[in-house]
């Protein structure tokens, strides 16, 4: 091989080269010495059979076959079953995305609702982390569960494409979403609007006084309500918001918050407060929010609010506390109902936030118990806590009612 010296000098180490002839001689050794054992291998190793020897292979062949055979049999079962755990899981992945939820095949299915209920392939193949390889429609899949449920459906999305939305029960939608058919498709369909309504004041003057609408006039407006309390149960906004403490408070969400009351006391003070809103009785209660200058949202308690984490700075509760799963999950009055309402109550109000808890009946000692101990695994710090009777219909009758501020720790 080419040698190789190391000369040290002026702090440098040098290598000499081997020549081109020396590395191909090296390469020529190598090869003949490789091929010579490969031949001796195969001089020592080699036997002529002998006819014993041939019928001894034969039975070895034959029992090497049936070997295989059985081999094959267990692969193949092994694969059959791989298979059947497949089906089973995209069968279970199915069931829980709600494919099967809806039969497409229905006679009296609209246009629009077969439309919206269509699968719809991946653009780019199977989803890696949810292992799905098609597009869910948009609609509540709790809806196909429900006969009753689904016809509402049906009647809703009874429309052609791209013309005016048809003339329906106003309270369809409320109908729909108390039966858990919840999100609602989007309507490809012009709404119309009665052009005899008149035009909104501008603001603030609109907050006591918006334009009458046709089917809800001014109704549940009310003038009085946190500003001057009739019973000790009854808290004033300015002494609730001195207790905010630093940051004060900013935005805020009433639950449940019928016309907007609280929202329009909270405008006044310079607080945008989003308020959830269901139509009652027909009546366009979110239009009349609207009217007053204020953002209503349709929206039931027993759903996930559709927030942020800890975005606001105060949440208002009162009777909703009583709706967190009631009639939409089919858990009316029951403990778990009420902690998912709580825990998603905690899960938007930012550190430091309040919780107000507006003059909650207590309809029974158990009610009023099972808030009481969720609240606690919360550890929220009790700025206010009235727990009182007051009177509710003139008639004498005293109701046991509960109404706290509660401040979210910093569980950082």
């Amino acid at each position: 091989m080419g040698s190789v010296s190391l000369k040290i000098g002026h702090g440098s180490a040098r290598f000499n080269r081997a020549t081109l002839c020396s590395s191909v001689v090296h390469l020529l050794m190598l090869s003949s010495i490789v091929t010579t054992n490969l031949f001796a291998l195969y001089a020592f190793t080699y036997s002529p059979p002998s006819p014993s020897d041939t019928t001894t292979s034969s039975s070895s062949l034959s029992h090497s076959s049936k070997n295989m055979s059985v081999i094959s049999e267990h692969v193949a079962l092994i694969l059959r079953e791989i298979e059947e755990s497949q089906r089973r899981l995209r069968q279970i992945e199915r069931e829980l995305s709600g494919f099967d939820f809806f039969d497409l095949s229905r006679p009296n299915l609209p246009p629009e609702l077969h439309t919206f209920l269509t699968s719809h392939p991946l653009p780019l193949g199977r989803d890696a982390r949810s292992g799905l390889t098609h597009m869910l429609s948009s609609v509540s899949h709790q809806c196909g569960k429900s006969p009753s449920a689904l016809d509402l459906l049906t009647q809703y999305m009874s429309y052609k494409a791209y013309s005016n939305c048809p003339s329906v029960d106003p309270g369809i939608t409320q109908k729909l979403i108390s039966k858990a058919c919840e999100p609602l498709p989007r309507r490809r369909c012009l709404t119309k609007l009665s052009g005899k309504r008149g035009g909104r004041l501008p603001f603030p003057q609109s907050l006591w006084n918006p334009s009458p609408l046709p089917s809800t006039g001014t109704s549940g407006i009310d003038k009085r309500m946190w500003v001057k309390p009739r019973w000790k149960n009854d808290f004033l906004i300015d002494d609730v918001l001195e207790l905010a403490g630093s940051g004060g408070v900013k935005i805020g969400f009433d639950i449940g918050g019928g016309a907007g009351n609280f929202a329009a006391r909270m405008a006044e003070r310079n607080v945008m407060v989003v308020t959830s809103v269901l139509n009652s009785g027909g009546k366009p209660m979110n239009e009349l929010v609207a009217a007053r200058g204020l953002f209503p949202i349709q929206i039931t308690p027993s759903q996930h609010f559709p927030f942020y984490d800890g975005i606001f700075d105060l949440v208002h509760i009162s009777s909703a506390l009583d709706e967190g799963g009631a009639p939409a999950m089919g858990m009316a009055h029951r403990p778990e109902a009420l902690e998912f309402l709580l825990f998603d109550i905690d899960r938007i109000i930012r550190t430091n936030g309040l919780l107000w808890i507006d003059n909650y009946h207590c309809s029974s000692d158990e009610r009023g118990q099972d808030l009481i101990r969720i609240i606690e695994k919360f550890r929220y710090k009790k700025l206010k806590w009235v727990l009182g009777e007051k009177e509710v219909n003139n008639d004498g009758h005293m109701q046991v009612y509960l109404s706290a501020i509660l401040q979210k720790p910093n569980r950082g």
